[in-house]
């Protein structure tokens, strides 16, 4: 009887989100964006290109809180504000992004559905204009979650999905860090100071949520090397019944983490903690073992909630409830 009295009051604490939602007054919305974590520090920036950044963080902002307002769906909100930033060559995510050992351009990508856990991922393409689109259709043919390099290619050939040559992503920029990277031996931090994977998370007036993630991943990578944005449960999670996460930083310590699912595992037994508690714990996890970035993320509640272990983060979050702000240092908290 014991046992399954427990087993009961667990499955009622992990519904609760969920109808968080439910018969509270006026359904909410909320979003929230991100354009990288790292080294990022007013000295380092002119007033132009922190211009330059915020209006770009805006765009993609307003892109997805219009979808969100007018009674959109989070998912249509979530690719909405990542194809603007995969678009832009300020951050390391489609046009812009980095290149590897080779010199060549890889992105990876993934997205998810919180309303049934539907997800699809890509790593290694070199033609999808929008590699966040492609995630989509992945997670829509529904065979598979992951696919990777030749064959993500392949499978791509058989969508509409608008396809460019890889030099269309390249930017003088990324392609002197790959140089001096070589020349000076150094690391891909070395060179670039900070991770300038792209995100975004939703809640929709229905209750459901979504998370998307998109990348270059790093200067100089090589054989192949995945991070944690395409991989879901580490930089990328959605889960109707706890929140929905994306994430930037060092991939290889948010997958040992598994950062995105395990922030979304305790917000529903959190006790008297807050969700701005849950994900700095779980960031001060990813501290411990050496890494460091940053994640965004929604609940059923509509909060939207940073939370970073570097100087600075590219980020956005609007909601129902009037809050609406675009910050990139750490002081602007």
């Amino acid at each position: 009887m014991r046992f399954r009295f427990a087993l009961a009051l667990v499955a009622t604490m992990i519904a609760a989100p969920a109808m968080a939602q439910d018969g509270a007054g006026e359904p909410r919305w909320s979003f929230a964006i991100h354009g990288g974590a790292g080294t990022i520090e007013r000295a380092s920036m002119t007033p132009e290109q922190e211009a330059e950044y915020r209006a770009a963080l805006d765009a993609a902002l307003t892109a997805g809180e219009d979808i969100l307002r007018d009674g959109g769906s989070a998912m249509d909100a979530v690719t909405a504000a990542i194809t603007l930033m995969e678009d832009d060559p300020k951050f390391n995510a489609g046009r812009g992004a980095v290149f590897t050992w080779d010199g060549t351009i890889e992105h990876d990508a993934a997205l998810m559905d919180g309303r049934n856990r539907a997800a699809g991922a890509i790593t290694g393409t070199s033609t999808v204009r929008h590699p966040i689109l492609l995630a989509q259709e992945v997670m829509r043919d529904g065979r598979h979650v992951f696919l990777s390099g030749a064959g993500a290619e392949t499978f791509a050939d058989g969508t509409d999905l608008e396809r460019v040559p890889n030099e269309w992503f390249a930017t003088d920029a990324r392609r002197k860090s790959l140089e001096r990277l070589k020349a000076e031996q150094l690391s891909a931090i070395d060179v670039d100071y900070k991770y300038g994977t792209v995100g975004a998370v939703a809640l929709d007036l229905e209750g459901n949520m979504a998370a998307g993630t998109s990348t270059g991943g790093l200067t100089g990578k090589r054989w192949g090397r995945i991070g944690d944005a395409p991989v879901i449960g580490a930089g990328t999670y959605a889960d109707n019944r706890s929140c929905a996460v994306s994430a930037t930083g060092a991939g290889e310590y948010f997958i040992r983490v598994g950062v995105a699912h395990e922030i979304c595992a305790k917000l529903p037994i959190r006790g008297i903690l807050g969700t701005q508690d849950i994900a700095d714990a779980v960031m001060a996890e990813v501290k411990d073992l050496g890494g460091d970035g940053g994640v965004i993320l929604v609940t059923p509640g509509g909060e939207a909630v940073f939370s970073f272990n570097t100087p600075g983060m590219y980020r956005g979050r609007p909601t129902s409830a009037g809050v609406r702000e675009i910050a990139i240092y750490g002081e602007d908290e």
